[in-house]
């Protein structure tokens, strides 16, 4: 055993398993059914911090897209401008192009850890994996709602983990604001390409799902519930604004260091002031 596998064994496989173990010993009839939901949703609220910066980045990128294709629209003839003009845009905003999806990297190797303790928590075989201190449970339930989570199911869990999937995906989909004629080559692949990609997924979540253990599209449709109600209430909240331009600044108060500087010293037009980091360029207020 290499020391990465034995590390992720200790640290995750090890600690799932006897939560999973546990909470089917917890529930009345030793249902591994109850069990995953349960555990599905303890996950996704310890994993709540980085996959709400995660949802709220890529809800910021899409409030950004229009802004972003004009920008790209302007400078399609000058890839070097149009890639300056795209950092001072990202920077005015506060904006990592992956923020969306750094964080989720958090969750990749859980959910391949999940898949581990599903399998092997359908059956007291894997016992030997217990604390000292956790109960076993005498025997496991995999008969959940008619289903059983030990075998593959074809249509119910599948189909619903599809629908869900594609709600998720639907409620992040850019709203569009050029037309064909309108976007370049770039800009209209990208959007083929999104939305491909919105309906490919569920119908790819079907597929795979289909030929795995019930158990797993089971934690897939819960997880992805949290996810939507987790993107819904992000969506809920009140749109940061957009600056029109790199130059927009906030009123200046007069006990600061540009103030005094601006009232002892007559700047021109365009001149440029740099201190701490801060690059301000004199603009007249317009009437």
């Amino acid at each position: 055993m290499t020391t990465l596998k034995l590390i992720l064994k200790t640290i995750l496989y090890r600690p799932l398993y006897n939560a999973l173990m546990f909470l089917v010993w917890l529930i009345p009839g030793h249902n591994v059914g109850w069990a995953i939901i349960i555990l599905t949703i303890i996950i996704r609220l310890i994993l709540l911090p980085p996959s709400l910066k995660a949802v709220r980045a890529q809800r910021r990128l899409r409030d950004l897209q229009p802004k972003i294709r004009e920008i790209q629209e302007k400078y399609k003839g000058d890839k070097t401008k149009q890639s300056q003009a795209m950092m001072e845009f990202y920077k005015l905003h506060k904006v990592n192009p992956l923020g969306s999806c750094l964080p989720l990297l958090i969750q990749f190797p859980i959910l391949i850890i999940l898949y581990y303790v599903f399998i092997n928590g359908l059956n007291t075989a894997r016992f030997d994996l217990l604390y000292p201190f956790t109960p076993r449970p005498e025997d496991i339930k995999t008969i959940f709602l008619g289903l059983d989570l030990a075998r593959p199911d074809r249509f119910v869990l599948p189909i619903i983990a599809g629908v869900l999937q594609f709600i998720q995906g639907w409620q992040m989909m850019p709203a569009k604001t050029l037309s064909e004629d309108q976007a370049d080559k770039g800009q209209a692949m990208q959007s083929m390409i999104s939305k491909q990609m919105l309906y490919l997924m569920p119908i790819f979540t079907v597929f795979i799902a289909g030929r795995l253990p019930a158990a797993l599209p089971l934690y897939w449709a819960i997880t992805t519930l949290f996810g939507i109600f987790q993107q819904w209430w992000v969506l809920r909240e009140k749109p940061a604004a957009i600056s029109e331009s790199p130059q927009a600044v906030a009123p200046i108060k007069k006990s600061s260091w540009l103030y005094n500087r601006l009232t002892k010293k007559a700047l021109k037009e365009g001149e440029t002031i740099t201190k701490k980091g801060v690059e301000v360029t004199v603009r007249r207020k317009s009437k």
